[in-house]
């Protein structure tokens, strides 16, 4: 079985996000591998293992700089990586597109990718990838084992969870409560140097970007610091309610 696991290079939770010249700036930002696309790699990992002549090939599609998850993957346990260099305001239905064509080229049988990027904020590259390769799929995935050459899982739904089995190939995105990501170990890291990682440009894939960039802007919201009277709670409770109804319109 040949595991495609797509990542994405993000700023770590805690990292402050600076403008320059109206683009995000991550030059001096503290960047990892987005956190549900970890899991989508410790899962592949786990299915490799117990299917002997398995392989998991990571990618990323990106700038230069995405070279450093790669080898984080790669000292994770992956096999190999490869890297798109293209820009990191790339729209996710091109995306989708240079994926589902390195799918074909390296004759991917199942691939992980995260149920929602913590930058793009989108739940779509799942779901575009497969439909692009005609593929079923699998969204935000909390079970899920090899049997007999098809999936078998669990997944959250609107309504709650449910189970599923699914054919070969498939796309599954993945999410907290999947499994425990494993860290790299010194050996694996220095083992990851050594390991095949192929970079092409995104003119190789005939693709044009969809969406361009006009300019970038930080959302920030000043705090109402508003603090309630709790002597009678039903006053307060209602009070809360009023205050989350129509200054939050969060309810």
């Amino acid at each position: 079985m040949h595991i495609l696991s797509v990542i994405r290079q993000v700023p770590d939770a805690e990292e402050n996000i600076k403008l320059k010249d109206g683009k995000v700036d991550l030059s001096s930002s503290k960047l990892v591998v987005d956190t549900m696309d970890e899991y989508g790699i410790e899962q592949a990992l786990r299915l490799r293992d117990a299917a002997p002549g398995s392989e998991v090939i990571v990618l990323a599609i990106g700038p230069d700089r995405c070279e450093q998850a790669l080898r984080t993957a790669l000292a994770m346990g992956a096999d190999r990586a490869v890297l798109v260099v293209a820009e990191p305001s790339l729209d996710v239905i091109t995306v989708s597109k240079v994926v589902a064509e390195i799918a074909k080229k390296e004759g991917a049988d199942l691939i992980f990718c995260g149920g929602q990027q913590a930058d793009w904020d989108s739940q779509a590259l799942g779901a575009a990838t497969a439909e692009r390769l005609g593929w079923p799929q699998a969204t935000w995935t909390n079970v899920l084992a090899a049997e007999s050459g098809k999936l078998v899982g669990k997944h959250d739904v609107d309504t709650g969870s449910e189970e599923f089995s699914l054919a070969l190939p498939a796309v599954v995105t993945t999410q907290q409560g999947l499994n425990e990501p494993r860290y790299p170990t010194l050996p694996n890291i220095m083992k990851a140097k050594k390991k095949e990682l192929r970079r092409n440009a995104l003119a190789d894939f005939n693709v044009t970007p969809k969406l361009e960039s006009m300019g970038e802007a930080l959302q920030v919201r000043s705090r109402k610091r508003t603090i309630l009277d709790g002597k009678d709670v039903n006053t307060a409770a209602a009070k809360l309610v009023d205050l989350l109804r129509n200054e939050a319109r969060v309810i």
